[in-house]
């Protein structure tokens, strides 16, 4: 799933493609994904492309006082098409959800792989319309996201870090791939409960997070979208890389499983030295 640097580079790769341009046409093919129907698509056609930006994960296309909103979810992306093809798109079986036309021939394809469609567009009036848009807690990159402000987040919740992490109404556009990143930097077990952290720990976590984003910002910047799903995968050093020597101390990054998903972490690093039990076959360590 894109977090926030990704969708944040690339807010700023659509919006150095879309200057100048106008909506020409608007082809749903995957009629699931658009989970508004007032104003319809269709009435995105005629308005200029005045911009992509960030809410969180959520990305968020202004066209000239309406809002198409995306969430990518797991499986979404976003192309942009020099030469799409003649015609108009019928629905079927391939990655395509909904197609952008504007003007000068180019199309900004949404797509979704895999089989679990959870690619979510929304023609909206005001971004904050959107449910999920409306709860986002805040951003990390905003200047009032400091060591205070992370305190009083922890404080507040007896849950485990790595969920607080991910809660999108608590921090915005961290995920599963940054909230290992920024553990990992913190030197701190996912399974640590959130309000017992210490000053300490709480300093080194903001400093993991902001690090971690940062940087991943930085190396995507300027890239075009084709190209930051292979930047991200090589700038992480935990996330995904099981089996792999931690950057850091040189142990093995070890994973534990979910039903969906998987988290990454180094027991050196973290949780001195022992590996945390898979959570369906015995207690994890804490």
């Amino acid at each position: 799933m894109p977090e926030l640097p990704e969708v944040e580079a690339l807010a700023s790769y659509l919006t150095s493609q879309l200057e100048d341009r106008v909506i020409q046409g608007v082809e749903v093919v995957a009629f699931s994904a658009l989970k508004t129907f007032q104003p319809p698509a269709e009435a995105l056609v005629g308005r200029a492309a005045a911009g992509v930006s960030r809410h969180g994960k959520f990305l968020d296309f202004d066209c000239s006082g309406l809002h198409l909103v995306a969430h990518l979810s797991r499986g979404g992306w976003v192309r942009w098409v020099e030469t799409p093809s003649a015609g108009r798109v019928r629905p079927g079986r391939g990655p395509l959800a909904l197609r952008l036309r504007v003007s000068g021939g180019p199309a900004v394809d949404f797509t979704e792989a895999g089989t679990k469609k959870r690619l979510a567009l929304y023609v909206v009036s005001d971004p904050a319309e959107v449910p999920g848009v409306a709860r986002l807690g805040i951003d990390p990159l905003d200047p009032g996201f400091t060591t205070a402000s992370l305190a009083g987040l922890v404080s507040a919740s007896n849950g485990r870090i790595k969920g607080l992490l991910t809660d999108q109404s608590v921090l915005a556009g961290v995920g599963n791939a940054y909230s290992d990143e920024a553990l990992h930097r913190a030197r701190l077990s996912p399974f640590k409960t959130a309000s017992k952290l210490s000053p300490e720990e709480i300093e080194r976590l903001h400093s993991g997070l902001i690090s971690s984003l940062g940087e991943a910002l930085e190396r995507a910047r300027g890239l075009a979208g084709a190209e930051l799903k292979d930047d991200k995968r090589a700038g992480l050093q935990v996330h995904g890389r099981t089996g792999l020597p931690c950057p850091v101390c040189g142990d093995s990054v070890r994973e534990v499983a979910f039903a969906e998903k998987s988290l990454q972490y180094c027991p050196t690093c973290q949780t001195g030295g022992k590996p945390l039990a898979d959570r369906r076959l015995s207690r994890l360590l804490k």
